[in-house]
């Protein structure tokens, strides 16, 4: 066995002769602070795009206002999309009680199934803006409903380019999508993640606090309950535009929404060395 517990990691350590005696609890110190912990895992995925460094750098220069080594104009934005999808609504069989002192709030295990909703957004990144939407299923007409959603109104409509990023889910993979978007708006570009990056993809920091702070833990009436929760998020969670990122990434790190960039440079500056500044010493 490759997992021991602590009591039988006690028991083998005295038959062993190791110690003489033990308590499970000076044993689980001990553990604790070795430097070696082989019973913790994690799991991971090795980057098997050959093209990782120079897909990857792309998004972000795109993220500091920059695209093929030129400066991005002021009619052209940046905008990140992505869906969350099969998000179920769970009404549980009792109602959830308050916390109290010394313990959390008890959520009901048991829960009925009232459906599924996948929710779409897309986020511009230099300008704090939301769009969102909720949909019966994902897919490649749902997508475009969201990329029309964006795309119809000013200032996307007559823009000079609008970058938009997205992975290579099926709703939105290859050239086959480019074309199809492209054919529609002449002004969009799309932009691929690196497979098996899509963390590069800036919307999935907003989808992780939707998840924290809305989702967790699951408990809505039925779906309209759900959608109402999910579009009403985007007001409490969009920022104002006196507040929203700059062109730098210096700008990006400063938190100017919740969250915003710091996942993502932060990972990124492991492919992109010359993207280390202040920030990454205080910390981030």
């Amino acid at each position: 066995m490759s997992r021991w517990s602590v009591a039988e990691l006690r028991q083998e350590a005295m038959a062993s002769g190791i110690v003489a005696k033990i308590s499970g609890t000076t044993l689980w110190r001990w553990l604790s602070q070795d430097a070696l912990r082989p019973w913790r895992h994690r799991t991971w995925i090795f980057p098997r795009d050959p093209d990782f460094a120079r897909r990857a750098g792309r998004i972000l220069d795109l993220y500091q206002r920059r695209w093929n080594g030129a400066a991005l104009g002021p009619r052209d934005y940046v905008v990140c999309a992505d869906e969350k999808t099969s998000i179920q609504a769970r009404p549980r069989k009792h109602r959830s009680l308050p916390p109290a002192s010394g313990r959390p709030i008890y959520v009901e295990h048991e829960y009925a199934r009232a459906g599924a909703l996948a929710y779409l957004a897309a986020w511009d990144v230099h300008r704090a803006k939301l769009f969102g939407r909720c949909e019966r299923k994902n897919g490649i007409a749902a997508f475009g409903r969201l990329v029309a959603q964006v795309m119809g109104k000013e200032p996307y409509r007559s823009a000079g380019r609008v970058f938009l990023i997205a992975d290579n889910g099926s709703s939105h993979r290859g050239q086959r999508a480019a074309d199809r978007l492209r054919a529609r708006w002449p002004n969009l570009v799309l932009v691929h993640t690196p497979i098996h990056a899509r963390w590069l993809d800036q919307i999935e920091v907003y989808f992780s606090i939707v998840q924290r702070k809305l989702l967790t833990p699951s408990d809505f009436a039925d779906l309209a309950a759900l959608k109402h929760a999910l579009i009403g998020s985007q007001t409490a969670i969009s920022v104002p535009p006196n507040r929203s990122c700059g062109p730098s990434p210096d700008a990006i790190c400063k938190g100017s929404w919740p969250g915003s960039g710091l996942i993502v440079l932060h990972q990124a500056k492991r492919y992109r060395p010359e993207i280390r500044h202040r920030n990454y010493e205080s910390g981030y």
